[in-house]
C-alpha cells in the first residue's frame, strides 16, 4: 500500500537497481563538480526558496495561503462531525471524518515540506522519513473502503444492515492508519535494500488500489444512474443518491490530481527518467496531489445539506453570528 507521494525512484531487481543507481550517481556528479555559488545558493538557508526571484516569493506566499486554506476547510469539517451526533451516527460522516483529519494534517504539514528546504524519499534532505507524505496514503486506503461501504449500503441493503455496523466502519478506518504507518515506520528501519524491495512492493500494491478505485468508481456511477432511479421517492433514495454522487466527486478529483505524480513515480521506476525537483515545495506533482486536502473537504460541503448546516450552525455560526443567521 502506498505511504504517501515520494520524489524518488526505487527498484528491485537489476533493471530496477541499475537504473536507480544511475540516477543516484548523475545526482552525486552534478553536485560534486558544481561551482561554489551552487552551492552556496543551496546551504545558504534552510526555506524552501533563497528569494532571488520574485518566484520565489510567489512559491513562499502561495505555500503559506494554501497551507492555512487547508486548514480553515478541513478543520471545521473535523470539528462539526466531532460535535454533531446525528453525522456521527452515519457510516458515511465516520469515513468523511477520517478523511478530513488527514486533510487537516496535510495542510499543517505544508508549513513544514512547503516553507523549508525537504526532500522525502530517497536520498531524502531534511525529510521526515515519509511520515507526512503518507497522509495521501491514509486517504487512499480511506476512500477505498468508502466506495465499498457506499457499493453495499445500496446494493445489498438488507447485508450492509447486518453487518456493517459503526464499530466495524471505525475499525476500518482505524486499520488505514495502522496499515499505513506501520508500512512507514518498517521501512524507515530496515537495512537499504530491503527498504527498496518493500517501497517497491508498496508501489505494486498501490497500482492494484489504484485499478480497484477505477473499477468500483464506474461501478457506483452505474448504480447511481440506473439502479436508484427504480427505486421509489423518499428521504432514503435522497440520501443515497447524495452520498454516491459526494464520493463519485471525491474519487474522480483525487484521481484527476494525484494521477501526475503517480505517472512520474512509474516512470522514474521503470525508465529511471521522468522529472525531478528541488524539493517538496517545488514540486508540482506534489502540490497537485496535496491540492486534493482542499477539493475532498470542500466536496463533502458542497455535496452535504446537512453538513453544511451543521457546519454553520456549529462552526462558523460561532465565529460569524451573522453567518449562522443567513
Amino acid at each position: 500500500m502506498p505511504h504517501g507521494v515520494k520524489n524518488s525512484s526505487v527498484h528491485m531487481g537489476s533493471g530496477f537497481t541499475t537504473s536507480y543507481k544511475r540516477t543516484l550517481n548523475k545526482k552525486a556528479h552534478f553536485w560534486n563538480n558544481a561551482p561554489p555559488q551552487h552551492h552556496r545558493l543551496w546551504r545558504s538557508s534552510s526555506l524552501s526558496v533563497n528569494f532571488d526571484s520574485p518566484v520565489d516569493f510567489l512559491i513562499f506566499g502561495f505555500h503559506i495561503v494554501f497551507a492555512t486554506t487547508v486548514v480553515l476547510v478541513a478543520g471545521p469539517v473535523v470539528v462539526t462531525i466531532l460535535a454533531t451526533r446525528a453525522l456521527r451516527l452515519q457510516n458515511r460522516f465516520i469515513f468523511m471524518l477520517n478523511t478530513s483529519i488527514a486533510d487537516t494534517l496535510v495542510g499543517v504539514s505544508v508549513y513544514y515540506l512547503g516553507l523549508f528546504d525537504v526532500q522525502e524519499g530517497y536520498p531524502s534532505r531534511n525529510g521526515t522519513g515519509n511520515m507526512l507524505p503518507s497522509l495521501l496514503g491514509v486517504n487512499v486506503m480511506t476512500f477505498l473502503f468508502a466506495q465499498f461501504d457506499r457499493y453495499f449500503a445500496v446494493c445489498h441493503p438488507f447485508i450492509y444492515t447486518r453487518y456493517i455496523t459503526r464499530r466495524v466502519v471505525i475499525s476500518a478506518n482505524v486499520f488505514c492508519w495502522l496499515y499505513v504507518y506501520t508500512q512507514t515506520i518498517v521501512i524507515s528501519v530496515l537495512p537499504l535494500s530491503n527498504a527498496f524491495q518493500m517501497y517497491v512492493y508498496g508501489i505494486v500494491s498501490l497500482q492494484i488500489i489504484v485499478l480497484t478505485k477505477v473499477v468500483m468508481t464506474v461501478k457506483l456511477f452505474v448504480v447511481a444512474r440506473f439502479q436508484l432511479d427504480k427505486e421509489p421517492p423518499g428521504a432514503d433514495k435522497e440520501s443515497k443518491k447524495e452520498s454516491l454522487r459526494i464520493i463519485i466527486f471525491v474519487i474522480v478529483s483525487f484521481l484527476v490530481l494525484w494521477l501526475p505524480s503517480f505517472l512520474n513515480i512509474i516512470i522514474r521506476f521503470v525508465l529511471g527518467r521522468g522529472l525531478t525537483f528541488r524539493n517538496e515545495a517545488t514540486n508540482l506533482f506534489a502540490i497537485m496531489a496535496r491540492f486534493n486536502a482542499v477539493c475532498t473537504p470542500s466536496v463533502y460541503i458542497w455535496g452535504s445539506p446537512s453538513l453544511r448546516e451543521a457546519l454553520a450552525r456549529t462552526v462558523w455560526g460561532r465565529v460569524c453570528p451573522r453567518c449562522r443567521r443567513r
